[in-house]
């Protein structure tokens, strides 16, 4: 399987909508698909896309299969985004030199 591109993981709202949710509860397929206009096979296409990703976990109890956010499925996110913080600090950082250096 070719792995999925986080950010276009990511890019689709109602997934974003699902991880926000996820991020309050551990929450069953059935009770993340009432959130969502939508039919149910596509709010469990959706979660396999999730699942498949590493954002969630799939835990199955019974007849009920639970989602939870796993930590390390953000990793990605993360390392790029603490990056451009990186990029974007050193380069305000040298605008401050230059600006006193002006003064």
């Amino acid at each position: 399987m070719v792995p999925l591109d986080v950010f276009q993981v990511i890019a689709d709202p109602s997934r974003r909508q699902m991880l926000y949710l996820l991020s309050k509860d551990r929450l069953s397929i059935n009770s993340l698909a009432e959130n969502f206009d939508m039919s149910r096979p596509a709010v469990s296409k959706h979660v396999k896309i999730l699942y498949n990703a590493g954002f969630i976990y799939i835990e199955e109890k019974g007849r009920q299969r639970y989602c939870t956010l796993k930590p390390d499925g953000f990793k990605q996110l993360q390392e790029w985004m603490a990056y451009f913080n990186g990029f974007w600090a050193e380069k305000l950082d040298k605008l401050e030199v230059l600006l006193r250096q002006k003064q």
